[in-house]
């Protein structure tokens, strides 16, 4: 085929089509590409018409060797030198016989006939922007999932930290940490063992920790010495719980099947542990410090013909300070027997002292003014201002003659006795009441007196019986008198036990001291009934 016959052909393709020799000049063209790039005509050089000259004139020589059409990009520069980029398929025209080899060369300008390639390279550029996308958002779940079980796991470790700072007693340390535990380590469940002499030290040989089974093992019990319990399952871990260089026990964690604990949190979570139990311990052993001092400090009360007496003492649940409640009973003469008891306001050493020293001053003055109570409180007043200044204390201070059935009393502030009538009926002592001992300076104190019905029971308490925060006082008193009532046919230790146990509990109850006194169901014989007898030698006070 000559050039009449390329015309002849190429007139009717509607792309551009030119025949380059060898040496880049233009040999022919057809009616298109006069549409595409009006530059390009026949004798024109082509390498002077592109930007590329030496990549085209490389691919013209890949051209001249190939048979088949093979890809390519040139820029060229149309009539009024705009540079434009043309996609070209070009080959050797085997077709051409002229003296120096040519090749055919099929155009389309990129800016405006390959919109198939444009729409390709959006099209890719769309996927890309998705996967991008995607990507990002699976970014963001990743992270939302990490940030919710972050969040999750310290909600659980707070419950746990909050649980441990909140208990004050190795009971309420173990409970917390069987409740809480579990959920902060994703476990199945937890198990304590302990070694209970190094965390509450022994206050005698004899002395021993009550521990139920269920809270802890006891490692200081094992046969063999303290160790640990022997090996664990597969799926189960032992961490030790050490803290101030004390080997306290070890936690031992039961994991869920395919579980992937991580040991740092695991260790975090055993030191705060540890502490808890640290704190808890130290707890213990001052709490059982101070509830066996604040005993020495109370007398052990006297035997008394015809008379049933007996006393308790509960210390506050939470408190380690002793505290300055006392009771006392007084022999002043054979016919005549003294109670008082009372509490110093506050916990501590001072407020215990002080309530030693009360005490004894208060067993001298009752000897001194025997059934002058005004005196007697007047006295102690007095001598809480002069030595214990700032202190305050309430105190009732009671005369029973035995012969008469008289009971004579005064009351400092503090709260009214309650009578126990044989029937169940109750009556709080409401009279006699003057101002706390120690504030006010010259107070006079008044007398009150009845005579005690036969077999009656007499309650001598403080405040911490009947006191309740947020709870008003009244609803208190009326609390002790509805569980006094059903203590008539008690004991007095019976009325005392009765009392003191089956009181609600609170968060922090103040201490609690009880005097109980049962009469006698009818008058002594051989006793002269005006009370005037001869006055027995002083029996010994407890």
């Amino acid at each position: 085929m000559d050039l009449a016959g390329f015309h002849a052909v190429a007139k009717l393709l509607p792309h551009a089509v030119v025949v380059v020799a060898a040496s880049g000049r233009i040999l022919a063209v057809n009616p298109a590409t006069h549409r595409t790039m009006d530059t390009l005509r026949p004798g024109a050089d082509l390498l002077g018409l592109v930007a590329d000259a030496d990549d085209v004139a490389q691919r013209l020589r890949q051209w001249l060797r190939s048979g088949s059409p093979l890809p390519g990009v040139m820029t060229a520069h149309d009539g009024e030198g705009r540079p434009i980029r043309l996609r070209c398929h070009g080959a050797r025209a085997t077709w051409w016989q002229g003296s120096e080899p040519a090749v055919q060369i099929h155009l389309s300008r990129l800016d405006v006939s390959d919109r198939f390639v444009a729409l390709s390279q959006r099209v890719s550029l769309m996927n890309q922007q998705m996967a991008y996308r995607r990507a990002i958002a699976e970014q963001r779940d990743r992270m939302l999932r990490s940030e919710t079980e972050a969040r999750a796991r310290m909600q659980r470790l707070y419950r746990l930290t909050a649980a441990l700072a909140a208990s004050a007693n190795l009971t309420d340390v173990c409970e917390a940490v069987h409740k809480c535990a579990p959920q902060a380590l994703d476990a199945a469940g937890v198990t304590l063992e302990l070694h209970p002499r190094r965390i509450v030290p022994s206050l005698a040989p004899t002395d021993t920790l009550p521990v139920t089974t269920a809270a802890w093992t006891d490692l200081d019990q094992l046969p063999g010495g303290p160790s640990p319990t022997g090996s664990l399952p597969e799926a189960a871990r032992r961490v030790p719980l050490e803290a101030e260089g004390v080997t306290l026990g070890s936690l031992v964690i039961h994991y869920l099947p395919g579980a992937d604990p991580d040991p740092d949190h695991t260790v975090a979570i055993a030191q705060q542990i540890a502490q808890a139990v640290r704190r808890a311990g130290l707890f213990e052993h001052e709490h059982r410090l101070a509830v066996r001092l604040q005993r020495s400090l109370l007398p052990r009360l006297p035997e008394i013909d015809g008379l049933d007496i007996a006393s308790g003492y509960a210390p506050g649940t939470h408190m380690v300070d002793v505290g300055g409640d006392w009771y006392d009973v007084h022999l002043l003469s054979q016919d005549t027997i003294g109670f008082t008891i009372g509490d110093v306001a506050g916990h501590g050493i001072t407020e215990a002292t002080a309530m030693a020293q009360i005490s004894t001053v208060l067993r001298g003055l009752s000897r001194r003014h025997r059934e002058n109570l005004p005196a007697v409180m007047a006295e102690l007043n007095d001598y809480l201002g002069t030595y214990h200044d700032g202190l305050m204390a309430t105190a009732c201070y009671a005369t029973y003659h035995r012969s008469t059935r008289t009971l004579r009393y005064t009351r400092a502030g503090h709260p009214p006795p309650l009578l126990i009538r044989r029937d169940g009926t109750t009556e709080y002592l409401m009279s006699g009441l003057a101002p706390p001992l120690g504030p006010v300076p010259f107070t006079r104190y008044p007398q009150a007196e009845i005579t005690v019905p036969a077999g009656a029971t007499l309650v001598f308490y403080t405040d911490g019986l009947i006191e309740r925060r947020g709870e008003s006082l009244d609803v208190g008193l009326d609390r002790l008198a509805r569980t006094a009532s059903t203590a008539a046919a008690l004991d007095a230790q019976g009325t005392c036990d009765l009392l003191l146990h089956e009181q609600p509990d609170t968060d922090m109850p103040d201490d609690q001291a009880l005097l109980v006194v049962r009469f006698p169901e009818e008058d002594p014989s051989g006793e002269d009934p005006s009370g005037e007898g001869p006055e027995a030698e002083a029996a010994p006070e407890g």
